[in-house]
């Protein structure tokens, strides 16, 4: 989908395959990518884009929509005979296909509720979790950028035998670390509670900094929230977002729930100090490359934001440590990984692959 960091990962990873001479079909279903999103595809020589519409299977009452994007996807494996189907969803795993399937698990509402909620998830969501699982264990290969996130999959869906983990990547070039100010940025969607963005608006009045908090918001927001410390910028394209990051001092991720984390990944590379929930996930990614807070404790992330307002030097050591290791993870890295996957699935189903990748160092 073209919704939130699957877009960029998707667009990543084909960026990083043409290297290596891999054409990729980009099958892109729920709200349409905008424009910008559909020039930044047609720019990548290797990607032929089709859109559908299509409810996506996390949405309310979706499956009417998810069985005829079954359909529509049987269709284009026909049309274009690919190698290797790579599913950024579950549920389609389960189709028919001729080539073999590999899933990548991104996220899923099982875990998500966990995280957030405290809880199982409610029993309306008893048809996704069957259908998640019937996929998952139909896949030949299961993906997920983080042992985080493949700990949740096998605990919520059962073990799944042929599970690897391939950590995202992001291109350093797109990103330059500029002469900081003094501000907080943030990013995400405001209202979602897994990104937990809502607690820098109820301290913005205990740090000495503006925050600054890029991505959508509900309608709804008060404009009084945050004492007028909290300034929301809307939704950035991709260049907007990169500004506010090579500006931005800090940055503020104080996540619930985050399985890999791309936007602390583009603030490490433009030379921020991160502030990040002090989750599995984000531990995993960052080690000691950042400073970890409690996503629920108010006064805790007021506290950890403020030091580093107040403290130059130990900001600027977190920045460059944050800057060090976020440099692991290239899309080059990313690419080898998957090349691996995709030529092992390939042996497996006993078909040659195609060139481009059949010879590839995994």
């Amino acid at each position: 989908d073209a919704v939130g960091g699957v877009w960029t990962y998707a667009l990543e990873l084909c960026r990083a395959l043409a290297d290596h001479d891999v054409d990729v079909v980009l099958a892109v279903m729920g709200p349409a990518p905008t424009p910008s999103q559909r020039n930044d595809a047609s720019a990548l020589g290797n990607v032929a884009l089709h859109v559908r519409t299509y409810a996506l299977e996390w949405m309310p009452q979706p499956w009417d929509d998810v069985r005829r994007a079954g359909e529509w996807l049987l269709n284009l494996e026909r049309a274009e005979s690919p190698d290797v189907i790579h599913l950024n969803g579950y549920v389609h795993a389960a189709l028919p296909w001729e080539a073999p399937r590999l899933v990548v698990g991104h996220s899923c509402v099982l875990s998500w509720w966990r995280a957030v909620k405290g809880e199982s998830a409610p029993g309306e969501w008893a048809t996704y979790r069957s259908a998640v699982a019937q996929g998952l264990h139909a896949a030949q290969a299961v993906v997920a950028p983080s042992r985080a996130m493949l700990d949740s999959l096998h605990h919520h869906y059962g073990h799944l035998p042929r599970a690897r983990v391939i950590p995202n990547g992001r291109t350093a070039s797109i990103y330059r670390g500029g002469i900081k100010e003094e501000f907080v940025l943030s990013a995400g969607r405001v209202w979602d509670e897994a990104k937990n963005i809502s607690v820098l608006t109820k301290v913005a009045d205990q740090i000495p900094w503006r925050i600054r908090v890029a991505g959508q918001t509900d309608g709804d927001l008060d404009p009084q929230i945050g004492s007028g410390r909290v300034e929301f910028l809307g939704q950035l394209d991709a260049a907007a977002l990169s500004d506010q990051m090579s500006r931005a001092a800090i940055y503020a991720l104080p996540a619930q729930y985050e399985p890999f984390g791309l936007s602390a990944l583009e603030a490490a590379l433009s030379g921020c100090a991160l502030v990040l929930g002090d989750i599995p996930s984000l531990r995993e990614v960052w080690g000691d490359a950042a400073t970890f807070v409690p996503p629920k404790d108010d006064k805790a992330v007021a506290d950890a934001i403020r030091r580093l307002c107040h403290e130059p030097a130990l900001r600027t050591h977190m920045a460059l440590r944050a800057s060090a290791c976020a440099a692991r993870y290239t899309p080059a890295r990313m690419a080898r990984g998957y090349l691996g996957a995709y030529r092992e699935l390939c042996n497996d189903a006993g078909r040659a692959p195609s060139e481009s990748f059949a010879n590839q160092e995994g």
